[in-house]
């Protein structure tokens, strides 16, 4: 019987050992991470789910009722996440207010999507009214807010980015910081504002093109536009033909091909100084023309022209012209 029972201790010594060694090693870890159980120094977890601290060996629930810093909703895409996310618009220069005030719904409906009644309404609109009072307290307010709507409107009219519709207001409350406004209009220097922003983002459009969608005269735009890179020293390059060259070869629907071909012409054209006092809007017309030509494809110089905005007959003349340049890089 002894010999049994030795026999049977004996067996058991190495894995008790190994066990004694494993828990002394766990407990060690658990006292340096601060974190064991207080009834059989086991390992300690938290289950966010449930908002408990347990732990993993005995299952005590040592906390519970945690705070969840989380969302109570769920979300399975991230169309979805910012759906649900009730966290507002981030800053923006667009808004005069930067988009930091309180917007009412125009909508005369409750949170539960039923109509108001006849009296809540009545309150409804009375809330707008005042809320839109105090939002442009001043002059200088009611003038960013008219502005910035301006920009807005013309940037979309023409096709620019969110980022050039910022940079184009940053640039206007310049200009209203340092009191260079008075004796001019608010849409020609809004105007010349957009202006500048397009070319400085290198999405450059023709004075033309701005005169267009704007409520001033192309001479004042131009003027104004001067006035203010001078008196705001903005560092605005002159516009490069090969910038215009993208927008024209989407919109007559060529291919990759000719758009690298008319960028390649241009490049050649610089080289052989063709380039100098001409306008980059004509210049780029003629090597998209050009460049459909050379690839076999369907355009016509009246579809170019309406397209840039620009005459057939300087298409024809610059045309001419890159092809010059052309064959003498070639000689």
């Amino acid at each position: 019987m002894s010999d049994q029972t030795f026999t049977k201790t004996t067996d058991r010594s190495p894995s008790r050992e190994r066990q004694r060694g494993t828990e002394s090693t766990t407990e060690t870890e658990d006292e340096q991470a601060g974190l064991r159980c207080p009834e059989c120094s086991g390992n300690v977890i938290t289950d966010d789910e449930h908002g408990e601290t347990v732990c993993d060996d005995c299952g005590l629930v040592i906390t519970e009722d945690s705070v969840d810093r989380g969302p109570e909703w769920r979300a399975f895409d991230s169309a979805e996440k910012d759906q649900k996310s009730r966290v507002g618009a981030p800053t923006t220069n667009t808004m005069h207010d930067k988009g930091l005030s309180t917007n009412i719904d125009w909508r005369n409906k409750d949170a539960y999507g039923r109509s108001l009644g006849a009296r809540q309404r009545q309150k409804m609109q009375r809330l707008r009214k005042w809320n839109e009072r105090f939002r442009t307290r001043d002059s200088k307010e009611r003038n960013l807010k008219q502005a910035l709507g301006e920009i807005d409107r013309m940037a979309s009219a023409v096709g620019l980015p969110d980022n050039v519709r910022e940079t184009a207001s940053v640039i206007y409350r310049r200009a209203l910081d340092e009191d260079l406004l008075p004796g001019r209009s608010i849409e020609g220097v809004s105007t010349s504002c957009v202006y500048a922003a397009a070319r400085m983002a290198g999405v450059p459009r023709s004075l033309d093109e701005i005169a267009d969608v704007s409520r001033v005269e192309k001479s004042e735009i131009a003027r104004t536009y001067r006035y203010v890179v001078r008196e705001l020293s903005l560092e605005v390059r002159p516009a490069d033909p090969e910038q215009y060259v993208p927008r024209f070869a989407s919109s007559l629907e060529l291919s990759e091909e000719s758009e690298m071909r008319a960028k390649q012409l241009l490049k050649n054209a610089k080289e052989q100084g063709v380039h100098s006092g001409k306008s980059p809007v004509g210049l780029a017309a003629a090597a998209v023309y050009a460049a459909a030509l050379l690839t076999n494809e369907k355009t016509t110089q009246a579809a170019v022209s309406e397209v840039a905005d620009i005459s057939e007959v300087t298409i024809r003349n610059r045309y001419h012209e890159l092809l010059e340049a052309e064959e003498e890089m070639l000689v």
